[in-house]
């Protein structure tokens, strides 16, 4: 927590040190990990005839080097013995760094190459040392548009400043294409002055997060690290397993805060996710606040409609723009995170739409339907490798924005908008047979939000909630309704009075998919008895004079809503968890 506060509340002053750790799910092997192996060839080249030279030669290998050619062992002459000519140790090195072919889906970045690339986008990181020798976080960087100043110790001289790079990658023991790498013990020593002169720069003016970095062997940035005598800004240290002994020798005397038992992964995902949590708290209700002032100035002037439908369609444009397989994965365990994202993406809009849709009186209705229709292709952009549930969240933001929509127009008397808002517009799943479906059937909340929702929305003691989806999207939307009902209770009512209204409209439909919204409208407290509860009321209401009806709901019939109703009894009936 500490961390997500400092690196959110400072931005660009924490600079990460990144070890072999960070890459180790990629797949590549760490730099000592290529020496003894390719001394392992080396040796077995050498002498193909000894049982288990390889094996051998890779336990010592400096020892192996020195007693087979009298020399210490260096990585330059290391390659030279092992692949003579420029071409052949580049083609050497790929092996190890580069995926084999196109289907080949190691080495590749990781979760946390990307959530510090993202981290750097936001601003909130703007110098990265590693002692890698790998690509992998120019790459996660290049994913997302940026390109990184990468400076290695040849190029110090002539580098741009610190302050004038959006982001700084100081390799400090080079790159894998470059032939002056540091690998062996002597090499690790020490490190030219230009580069310590540079790295007790960082040391001194940055904090420092450090993740992947055992301090075994890198003994000039151990003493660097050492040798800091003021910390302006705190350290934080990310250790999954044993501490080597250097690493708690610096850890105690810096005072760092030690971050235990996770993973480089899981440390910079769930930093990303904390400064993002924050950021909700601070910059965005500022220009939220000041869409939502601007609507209302803009509403009861009709001179002002191109203004209104640009607020609108730019709100929308920022989801759309924003949902991708960099932000919003469709594999992995990523359920939790992006139901977050898309509502913290999703907040200006539905400020707006709860805002418009309350004080609106039916000129914009075409334009408020437009918004579910965008919203609506989000579930087919950029499909390949997909998991279900993660395909069907795309929906996610189209259920927010109709749900907020519905409930506006519940609580600002203008119920007759929902025949509209609940059966248009269509639309055609990507991977079915054609069949078109309408809002009530296809934004279903038990269709879009699976059962990974008790993941994050439960009682606690190992309960969950009877109707989770309805649990939390009624929690989930009470912010941008704070203004337009201040009332907790009379909130809570008009929720479930839209639940239910959505549940008549889709049970209507007769599509095999129709099902009631099921919610805690079924529950007692609020479904009711004989003449009290929402229940009862509703079906007083439904009449030929019913503005539902009037609308066009039910194709203006009103014995097809009292049946409806009494499908929506039955249901309740079979399914009684009480």
């Amino acid at each position: 927590m500490s961390l997500a506060l400092n690196v959110h509340t400072c931005p660009g002053v924490y600079a990460v040190l990144l070890g072999a750790g960070i890459s180790m799910a990629s797949g590549i092997k760490t730099g000592w990990g290529i020496v003894q192996d390719l001394v392992s060839k080396v040796a077995v080249l050498h002498d193909p005839d000894t049982p288990d030279v390889g094996a051998e030669a890779a336990a010592d290998p400096e020892g192996w080097w020195q007693d087979q050619f009298g020399e210490e062992l260096g990585y330059s002459r290391l390659l030279a013995g092992a692949a003579p000519t420029s071409a052949a140790r580049q083609g050497l090195l790929a092996g190890y760094f580069e995926p084999e072919n196109a289907e080949d889906t190691g080495k590749e970045p990781t979760a946390a190459h990307r959530a510090i690339a993202r981290l750097v986008k936001r601003g909130n990181i703007r110098v990265i040392l590693t002692t890698n020798f790998d690509r992998l976080m120019e790459r996660a960087l290049e994913e997302i548009g940026i390109s990184p100043h990468v400076v290695r110790d040849h190029m110090i001289d002539s580098m741009k400043p610190l302050v004038h790079s959006q982001i700084t990658i100081i390799k400090l023991h080079g790159d894998y294409a470059d032939l002056e790498q540091r690998n062996t013990v002597d090499e690790l020593e020490e490190y030219p002055s230009a580069q310590q002169a540079l790295l007790e720069r960082v040391l001194d003016e940055y904090g420092l997060i450090v993740c992947g970095w055992s301090a075994d062997w890198d003994k000039a940035l151990v003493k660097a690290v050492e040798g800091t005598r003021s910390r302006r800004y705190p350290m934080y240290w990310g250790q999954f397993g044993r501490m080597s002994e250097p690493a708690q020798r610096l850890v105690t005397q810096h005072s760092a805060a030690v971050i235990d038992g996770v993973t480089a992964d899981d440390l910079f995902t769930d930093l990303e996710h904390r400064v993002e949590a924050l950021d909700r708290m601070t910059v965005a209700p500022v220009a939220r606040d000041t869409a939502v002032a601007q609507l209302k100035r803009f509403l009861p002037d009709p001179v002002r409609r191109i203004e209104i439908r640009d607020l609108i369609e730019q709100s929308v444009s920022l989801i759309v723009s924003s949902v991708g397989q960099d932000r919003y994965p469709l594999t992995g365990n990523v359920f939790a995170q992006s139901i977050g994202r898309y509502r913290a993406d999703c907040d200006t809009l539905l400020h707006l739409l709860a805002n418009g849709v309350f004080h609106d009186d039916g000129t914009y209705n075409d334009l408020w339907q437009r918004v579910i229709e965008r919203l609506n292709r989000l579930r087919h952009k950029n499909i390949n490798s997909h998991t279900e549930e993660l395909e069907r969240l795309r929906h996610y933001p189209a259920v927010l924005a109709v749900f907020t929509m519905g409930i506006a127009a519940v609580i600002g008397q203008r119920e007759q908008f929902l025949a509209r808002l609940l059966s248009q517009p269509v639309w055609t799943p990507i991977f079915s047979n054609g069949e078109r479906q309408v809002p009530a059937v296809y934004l279903n909340p038990r269709r879009i939000i699976s059962g990974s929702i008790n993941e994050v929305c439960s009682p606690g003691d190992g309960r969950t909630w009877y109707y989770p989806q309805s649990r939390w999207l009624r929690e989930e939307l009470r912010e941008p309704f704070r203004v337009v009902e201040p009332d907790d209770e009379a909130f809570r009512a008009a929720f479930h009075r839209f639940e239910f209204l959505a549940s008549l409209m889709s049970v209507d439909t007769e599509h095999i998919l129709a099902s009631p919204w099921s919610g805690e409208f079924f529950g007692e407290d609020v479904w009711g008895c004989d003449q009290n509860g929402l229940a009862p009321e509703i079906e007083r209401e439904i009449s030929d004079l019913w503005p539902l009806l009037l609308a066009g709901a039910f194709n203006h019939d009103a014995e097809r809503a009292k049946k409806a109703f009494s499908e929506l009894v039955d249901f309740r009936s079979r399914n009684h968890p009480w």
